[in-house]
This record gives structure tokens, C-alpha cells and sequence, in this order.
């Protein structure tokens, strides 16, 4: 999407992501299973965003540091941490990891598709692979892309009430794997806002070669982190990897 970057999404978004996806995923879940994963130890949380789930693997007992390229964001993520123990770095999600080692790295909720290409999305497992520990495992958390849908807009809408409109509107190019989109936000008060977002998808397969090339192999996959099982029509994955 023309004029979008590394930081518009954060930016866009950051005063409402905790009203808005709060509940887009199982917090309790997750904490659970990243905290075993890493078996109490370091986590790495590549797109911290607010701390939905940073803060909670903190009060786990886990060590976190979470990566953003929103100061918008990471300054929310301040806030409610309070005295809470969180080291927060701003930059690129790939090149501002720190140079340090860590128990498990965690990538959530369709943050690896936000990486524009698939090579950009390649130099993020790479960067991983030399970011984790002996049997330090990669978790990510994606949708499993629809092979059905089709190219062209759609226009839908996310929520109103007696003084404002939410309409979801996007362009999914498929030739490409990209899905481009905006909500458009009416409000009595405040007139017209705009939240832009834009994905590049890959599919589980495509993933788990990228894996194989930064050295890696899939240890587990499931449909999310309740460890439900992964089958033919899941309409998400996790899935770990480890070296």
C-alpha cells in the first residue's frame, strides 16, 4: 500500500488495540503455553504492541523483551507495565533484535505477515535461528490463508452504535499473497479517521521451508494455543520450531 510503512500500522491503531482485540486470542492460554515453552526463562516478543501478551509472560515470571516499531504503541505498553520489570526496544522487528540469546521467541496473532515479502519474512527466521538457545523453540501464531477466496474488495462493517461507524474495507491480490485494507471510522464528534493495515500471507508450508533454510524444524503444530489439533480446514496454526 502506497505511503505505508513499518510503523503506520502501530501508529494507526494504537489508541483503540486494546478496546478492539482485547479478546482476538486466548491471553491465559498463550502465557501458559509460551511459559512452558521457555520453560520459565527468556522470551523474545517480536511485535509487542500494548503488552496484551508480554505483560501477562512477565507476571508469569518469564524475562521479556519486546520489539515494536511504534512508539505510539510501545508508550502504551509502558504505561500499564507501571513497575512491572519489561525491556521494550523500538525498531525493525528483524534488524533491532538484541544481541543476546533467549529461551523462546514469540511472533502472535499474524504479526509475521505484516513483513511485506517473503524475503522479508526468510531474513525474520534467520535473524530468529540466531536468537535462540539450545532447545529454544520459534512460535508463531497465524491464520491458515483461504485458497478459495477471491481477488477484488470487499466492504464490510465492523461495528456501530448512535455515533459512530466502523466500516472494514481491503483488496486481496492474491497473485501477489497480499491483502491491503482499511477501517474507516465515522464519528459524530471527531469526522473521518482512517486506520490503514496491509499483509503479505504464507501459507503453513511455506513457513516451515523457511524454517528449514534459517535451520530450523517444526517441532509441534496446533490449531492455536489450547494445543487443539491441527486438521485439513483449521483456520489457524501454531506452530514451533526449534533447532
Amino acid at each position: 500500500m502506497k505511503g505505508f510503512d513499518d510503523a503506520t500500522y502501530g501508529d494507526s491503531f494504537a489508541d483503540v488495540y486494546d478496546d478492539w482485540y482485547d479478546d482476538v486470542s486466548d491471553v491465559e492460554a498463550t502465557t501458559a503455553l509460551v511459559t512452558e515453552l521457555a520453560r520459565g526463562g527468556s522470551v523474545l516478543e517480536l511485535g509487542v504492541g500494548t503488552g496484551r501478551l508480554a505483560l501477562p509472560l512477565a507476571r508469569a515470571g518469564c524475562t521479556v523483551v519486546g520489539v515494536d516499531s511504534s512508539e505510539a504503541m510501545l508508550e502504551r505498553c509502558r504505561t500499564k507495565a507501571g513497575d512491572l520489570a519489561l525491556d521494550l526496544i523500538r525498531g525493525d522487528m528483524i534488524d533491532a533484535q538484541p544481541d543476546r540469546t533467549f529461551d523462546a521467541v514469540l511472533i502472535a496473532y499474524n504479526t509475521i505477515f505484516s513483513l511485506a515479502s517473503a524475503e522479508r519474512q526468510q531474513a525474520l527466521f534467520d535473524a530468529v535461528a540466531r536468537r535462540l538457545n539450545d532447545g529454544g523453540t520459534f512460535i508463531i501464531e497465524a491464520a491458515v490463508p483461504d485458497p478459495q477466496r477471491k481477488a477484488g474488495g470487499t466492504v464490510g462493517v465492523r461495528s456501530m452504535n448512535a455515533d459512530r461507524v466502523v466500516l472494514s474495507v481491503d483488496v486481496h491480490r492474491p497473485e501477489d499473497q497480499r491483502v491491503d485494507g482499511q477501517f474507516v471510522e465515522f464519528t459524530e464528534s471527531g469526522g473521518v479517521r482512517l486506520r490503514p493495515w496491509s499483509i503479505r500471507y504464507s501459507s503453513p508450508e511455506e513457513l516451515d521451508r523457511m524454517a528449514t533454510r534459517a535451520g530450523l524444524r517444526l517441532r509441534d503444530r496446533w490449531e492455536d494455543m489450547g494445543r487443539s489439533a491441527f486438521i485439513a480446514d483449521s483456520p489457524t496454526h501454531v506452530s514451533v520450531y526449534t533447532r
